[in-house]
C-alpha cells in the first residue's frame, strides 16, 4: 500500500462554523503565546477525541488548558450551552449551534477555530516545542492522505453500509468497498509499528480514533457476519490495541460517553453487530478521569 491521496468526493462533515488560525507574529491576529488559548472538548466526540490525543502527546495541558465537556449536549439543536457565550461573542446573533471542539481566545474572549485538523496544526507547529513533532517534515501529503481515506473510505463507507433504508445488494456492495480499505491498511501495518514514520504521528491519531468509531459505533448498524469480517484483520487492530495502552490515547477513552452521545443523536436500528465487539478497549486502557468543563471567571 502506497499511502497516496485518494480522490477528493463531497463530504458529509459538517462545515466548521469558524476557521481561523495561530499565526507566529502580531500581523496573524492570533500569535502564539502559552496560556493565551483554551481548548473546549467532548472526548465523546471523534474530533474532540483527536484533538485530546494530540494536546496529552504534545503535553499541552499548561501551554493551552482544556475544558472538558459532557458528552451528551444539553441544548435541544446538539449544541452545549456552556460554549453559547463563546459563539455569540464571536459572531453576532448566531443562529446555529455551539458545536465543540472549540478552540478559544482568552484574551478577547472570541472563537479562533472549530476546526479539529487546523487546531492540531496549530498546536503542533507553534506549541510543541522540542517534542517529536506530529506532522514531522516532509509528511503532510500523507498526512493528508490518511485523513482523506479514514474521512471518506472508513467512516463515511461503514455509516453507509449500516443504513436501514439500503439494499441488501446496496450494503453488501458498501460493505466491499469498506473491507478493501481495511485489507489495504491491514497489509500496509503488518510489521510496522506505526502508520507513516518510526514515531507516533498524526497519522495514527487520525487512524486510531477512525478504528475506535468503527468499534464503538459504526458496528452497532451492521450484521454478525459483516463484524466479524471487519475483525479478521490482525495487523491493523493489534495496532489498535497498542495505541489504546499509550497514555496519551486510552486516557481520554471514554466508552460510556461514546455510547451514550451514539445512543442520543442516532435513530438507526440496532443490528446483529452490536453484540460483537472486536476489541475490548477497556482491558488495554488505563483511563484518568478528566475534569468537567468548568467555566472561566475573566474578571
Amino acid at each position: 500500500m502506497t499511502v497516496a491521496p485518494s480522490a477528493a468526493h463531497p463530504s458529509t462533515r459538517i462545515a466548521p462554523a469558524f476557521r481561523g488560525r495561530i499565526g507566529s507574529d502580531a500581523r496573524s491576529g492570533h500569535y502564539a503565546v502559552p496560556r493565551r488559548y483554551r481548548l473546549h472538548l467532548s472526548t465523546a466526540c471523534p474530533d474532540g477525541l483527536r484533538i485530546a490525543v494530540a494536546h496529552s502527546l504534545l503535553e499541552l495541558g499548561d501551554t493551552c488548558p482544556a475544558s472538558f465537556l459532557p458528552a451528551v449536549p444539553d441544548c435541544p439543536d446538539s449544541g452545549h450551552s456552556a460554549l453559547r457565550p463563546l459563539y455569540e461573542a464571536s459572531a453576532h446573533r448566531y443562529p446555529g449551534p455551539a458545536l465543540a471542539p472549540v478552540l478559544s481566545d482568552d484574551w478577547s474572549g472570541r472563537i479562533v477555530s472549530t476546526h479539529a485538523p487546523d487546531i492540531m496544526r496549530d498546536l503542533d507547529r507553534h506549541f510543541g516545542g522540542c517534542r517529536a513533532s506530529l506532522y514531522p517534515c516532509g509528511a503532510e501529503s500523507e498526512i493528508d492522505a490518511v485523513e482523506r481515506m479514514c474521512a471518506q473510505d472508513i467512516e463515511e463507507v461503514a455509516q453507509n453500509a449500516g443504513t436501514a433504508g439500503a439494499g441488501q445488494a446496496e450494503r453488501e456492495a458498501v460493505l466491499e468497498t469498506l473491507l478493501r480499505s481495511l485489507g489495504a491498511l491491514d497489509r500496509w501495518l503488518t510489521g510496522r509499528t506505526y502508520m507513516i514514520r518510526d514515531q507516533i504521528t498524526a497519522a495514527d491519531v487520525e487512524l486510531w480514533v477512525t478504528l475506535v468509531q468503527l468499534d464503538t459505533v459504526h458496528r452497532h448498524h451492521l450484521d454478525a457476519a459483516a463484524v466479524e469480517r471487519i475483525a479478521a484483520h490482525p495487523a491493523l487492530w493489534g495496532y489498535a490495541r497498542r495505541l489504546a495502552a499509550h497514555p496519551a490515547f486510552g486516557a481520554h477513552l471514554d466508552l460510556d460517553a461514546i455510547s451514550r452521545r451514539h445512543h442520543a443523536r442516532c435513530r438507526g436500528l440496532e443490528a446483529a453487530g452490536a453484540a460483537v465487539q472486536i476489541l475490548d478497549w477497556a482491558a488495554h486502557t488505563t483511563r484518568t478521569p478528566v475534569e468537567p468543563f468548568r467555566s472561566v471567571d475573566r474578571r
